[in-house]
């Protein structure tokens, strides 16, 4: 009888999955780097909308360099969590659960948000 050859560990980094396992990974990245992002969202609203000078120092704060990464990281995991969040409703409606469509739905999120991200970081 011959025994089958377990691995000993799992390597993490050798495990190819499918894109529609990278964009769910994504997905749950995301929505708990919102939530994470939660206080910090909070914070600045009450202080945008408590007086002139509160909104001009957030305003130049956007503006640095890591108000910027805050922005758009911040912008790529709310498009991402959307975009997915539509994509995984589509799915339960029966639409787009082919094997063609559910991958190029799956690329199209993975791409879309953090170019949308990007485009919108960039504008502002």
């Amino acid at each position: 009888m011959q025994t089958a050859k377990h691995p000993v560990h799992l390597n993490l980094l050798q495990i190819r999955l499918p894109i529609a396992g990278v964009m769910s990974i994504l997905h749950r990245l995301c929505g708990a780097l919102l939530f994470l992002f939660l206080p910090a969202f909070s914070w600045l609203l009450h202080a945008s909308v408590s007086d002139a000078d509160a909104w001009e120092a957030i305003v130049a704060w956007l503006i640095t360099p890591f108000g910027r990464i805050f922005l758009i990281l911040s912008l790529w995991a709310l498009l991402h969590h959307l975009l997915a969040g539509i994509r995984y409703l589509l799915l339960d409606l029966d639409l787009g659960v082919d094997r063609p469509a559910y991958r190029q739905s799956a690329w199209a999120v993975v791409f879309a948000a953090p170019l949308m991200a990007l485009l919108i970081g960039v504008l502002l």
